[in-house]
Parts: structure tokens; sequence; C-alpha cells
């Protein structure tokens, strides 16, 4: 069996609703890529990097983004970022504006705003994901092992 994180599971570690990961499965917000659903009963799966990606969204949408901005901000971080999205800093002005910090540069990602009025820092998204996952099952081990996928 492909070892990743059923529904239930995620909901749980990244404090989502499953209405609301359904939705972003739907919508192509996030799809799981260990396995999507292909029919009536079947079962998504996800991985740690989906997770990792999932607890990026929910984070963008507690500071006050709108859900399509978090649909660009997300996909601008794939395209430049690659497998680990969390290397950068978020820098928000208003609701509307994401900005990308990755080392000494910054990038208006939905070319917007001026203002800076809260930073997400996604560095400690491993920690809080690990934890989550630990408290679910903590004799299972798995987040390393999935972890060191990354």
């Amino acid at each position: 069996m492909t070892e990743g994180f059923h529904g239930p599971q995620v909901c749980k570690i990244v404090g989502i609703t499953y209405r609301q990961l359904d939705y972003w499965a739907r919508t192509e917000l996030l799809r799981p890529s260990v396995q999507d659903a292909k029919g009536s009963g079947s079962k998504r799966l996800y991985s740690y990097q989906d997770l990792l990606e999932l607890k990026i969204i929910r984070q963008l949408l507690d500071a006050g983004v709108t859900l399509n901005s978090c649909r660009q901000a997300l996909t601008y971080l794939r395209e430049h970022l690659g497998e680990n999205p969390t290397s950068a800093r978020l820098v928000l002005a208003g609701s509307s504006t994401v900005l990308a910090h990755s080392d000494e540069e910054i990038i208006d990602i939905l070319k917007g705003g001026q203002g800076v009025f809260n930073i997400v820092p996604l560095d400690g998204v491993f920690n809080q994901l690990d934890a989550a996952i630990h408290e679910l099952a903590p004799e299972s081990g798995t987040e390393k092992v999935l972890r060191s996928a990354i």
C-alpha cells in the first residue's frame, strides 16, 4: 500500500474541514499527489508535500488572503521555488497582495499594493505539520518517512 494521508487525517492535521479539502481538490487548487479520487467510493491520498501546501493555504486564508489570491500565490511559489515553498517569506499588504521574499529579493506575486501589514513565515510549517501528525498517530513515525521524500 502506498504511504500517504487520507482526507480525514489531512483535515485534522492541517486544521481545515473536509468540505474545504474536497472543494480545493475539485477546483484543482490542490489535488492529492499520491492518489486522486477515481469515482464514487474511491479515496484521495495526500503526500507530506501536499500537507505543506495545504498548511500554507490555511495560513494565507487565516491572514485574510482571498482564495483566488491563495491560488495565484501557490502557483507562483510552485513555479519559482519548486518543491519547497516553505523557503519563502510571504509579506501581505492588505488582503489582496502577496509578496514573496526569497534571499534578498522581494517579488510582487499578485502585482498590486505597497504597504506591509502582516508577515506570514512559512519555515515553521514543517514543525507544525510534524507535531500534528505525531499527535494523530504518535507510534507510527510516518512523518519522518514522508518528510524524507522532500
